[in-house]
């Protein structure tokens, strides 16, 4: 019963955002996003436990097209809050850890996506979505995808000067920026000064 739920609830999403027209549609802009939030409170429940491949069935799925791609973003920033920001007062501290582990474990397949999606993709609304989910991300993954890469410089010289993804990219600057000087590895402090 709880995978039927589950399967229901994928299948309504990969319909309702199956090409821009559909998910610009009436009723699909405004129930999208309510079976994001079912989906994942669902994966609060059986992620990884009882679905392990979930990240790697999403970071596939969006390679099929940039409109599931899109949603798919926002499926990640909504985990990535669930997990990291408002878990202390609906989820066990057991859970927490679990769920928190397999993302830290799986984050290097969302890592490569994001990367892929800001330098192949021209499409604004979902380049704007994996900033804002970049954002997200940026509270907590590993330093090494931060100083390691070429994040930081994508950042400021595509997509900074633009004044559509400005504020996304100035928010994910300030992310970086407000890391506690303590928490960085002289290693990568460098990096911070250029």
């Amino acid at each position: 019963q709880r995978e039927g739920i589950r399967n229901y609830v994928v299948k309504k999403i990969i319909m309702m955002s199956s090409s821009d027209e559909v998910m610009r549609e009436k009723d699909n802009s405004t129930l999208l996003p309510r079976f994001n939030l079912v989906l994942v409170q669902i994966l609060k429940q059986d992620w990884p436990q009882n679905w392990p491949t979930f990240i790697g069935d999403i970071v596939a799925s969006s390679k099929t097209s940039e409109s599931f791609c899109e949603n798919n973003m926002k499926i990640l920033k909504l985990l990535s809050e669930e997990v990291f920001d408002y878990s202390k007062d609906s989820m066990i501290s057991a859970k927490v850890k679990t769920m928190k582990e397999s993302l830290h474990d799986q984050f290097s397949q969302i890592f490569q996506l994001c990367e892929f999606i800001l330098e192949a993709s021209n499409k604004p609304s979902l380049l704007l979505a994996t900033l804002q989910t970049l954002q997200r991300f940026l509270t907590w993954i590993p330093l090494g995808y931060i100083f390691e890469t070429n994040i930081i410089s994508g950042l400021a010289s595509k997509f900074l000067p633009n004044s559509i993804f400005r504020t996304a990219t100035i928010e994910c600057l300030t992310e970086i920026a407000s890391l506690s000087p303590s928490d960085i590895p002289d290693v990568y402090k460098g990096s911070m000064q250029k």
